[in-house]
């Protein structure tokens, strides 16, 4: 299928039926892109996290595509140095912008991403980076396609959220002023968000360099807008070892702690059979990326790469499953955090 950008229309005849289609096919492949035939407030990105081997090297790479409401449209990539808090943000005409609607392939400009690798040619980052293992996805089914649940099916909800990798392997080399960094054996993550904009407060946070190569945490709370109202709402995913230990408000989990100071956050939840999982971030200084509201792409929004995470499972008997922590942590905690603590 030939890519599909932003602005195109359904072709002649098919109309509200094939609109239709593209939205299922879309629910189904949340790795895929989202925007065919939008035209204002709407953004949609994908986060390329790369760590080298020794983690010496820490990447996250944002591809993506923002229409404002007033014009103001644009594509972009930004970058994000992990070891040094350096962040660049690279602006390009909308018309630079191409993405598939059924899988993970994006264009823009020169740099390419796809299942792949990635492929840069920006004036901050240049080289290849192969994907070569596959990419490892939160499951998709009919009745809760991806990592939002059955929320994946509730339209115009003002931010989703696609896990499509939870860890794959990597091999390749980037340039970086005048340095070159391998990524033989280093590993990879990849998410993606898209909608109208980012929540108005909320804790993120993504991890998969622990102790067993097989572990990975993906957590996410925040304010979420619903009818006239807001609800707080999180999804948590805890593989490990072939396992995936979701912690969710649509699985019925319930957050029982949430402490958020200058230092760390404290989160604990427990999963509607009793399952408790205990989370500890702390909160080193990051670098100021740009993330969407309605109107523009340029709220500035800290994140870092160089975060400690640590986790412990215990099931409903009180047997400890895992007690690890985790390295080169992506963490954003950001916004309106007196609402999100007092949001039931």
């Amino acid at each position: 299928m030939a890519s599909v950008t932003l602005g195109d229309r359904a072709p002649h005849g098919l109309g509200g039926g094939y609109r239709r289609r593209m939205g299922i096919r879309g629910v189904l492949h949340p790795e895929a892109f989202h925007g065919h035939g939008v035209t204002s407030s709407y953004f949609e990105g994908w986060y390329v996290k790369l760590v080298s081997a020794d983690r010496s090297a820490r990447w996250a790479v944002i591809p993506g595509v923002f229409l404002g409401t007033d014009g103001g449209d644009e594509a972009f990539v930004q970058v994000l140095d992990g070891m040094t808090g350096r962040s660049w943000y690279h602006r390009y005409d909308v018309a630079d912008f191409g993405a598939e609607p059924d899988r993970f392939d994006v264009r823009v400009g020169p740099n390419r991403f796809s299942d792949r690798g990635v492929v840069l040619d920006l004036p901050s980052l240049r080289g290849e980076v192969r994907f070569t293992t596959p990419l490892d996805p939160w499951p998709v089914t009919l009745l809760s396609p991806g990592v939002m649940g059955w929320y994946a099916w509730v339209p115009r909800m003002e931010c989703k959220h696609g896990v499509v990798s939870f860890g794959h392997d990597l091999a390749g080399r980037l340039e970086h002023e005048g340095a070159t960094a391998s990524f033989d054996g280093g590993r990879g993550y990849l998410e993606k968000d898209w909608g109208a904009a980012f929540p108005a407060g909320y804790v993120w946070t993504q991890t998969n360099h622990f102790t067993d190569p097989s572990t990975c945490l993906s957590a996410s709370i925040a304010l979420i807008p619903w009818l006239r109202s807001e609800f707080r709402g999180h999804i948590v995913g805890l593989q490990h070892q072939g396992v995936l230990h979701r912690f969710a408000t649509y699985t019925g989990a319930r957050t029982t702690r949430l402490e958020i100071t200058d230092d760390e956050v404290r989160w604990t939840l427990r999963a509607k059979r009793g399952s408790t999982l205990d989370i500890t971030a702390d909160r080193p200084r990051g670098a100021l990326l740009h993330a969407p509201v309605r109107t523009e792409m340029h709220k500035r929004v800290e994140e870092t790469l160089d975060a400690t995470v640590s986790v412990r499972l215990t099931d409903d008997a009180g047997r400890v499953l895992l007690d690890d922590t985790g390295h080169c942590a992506g963490l954003e905690v950001h916004g309106d955090l007196d609402r999100l603590l007092a949001a039931d």
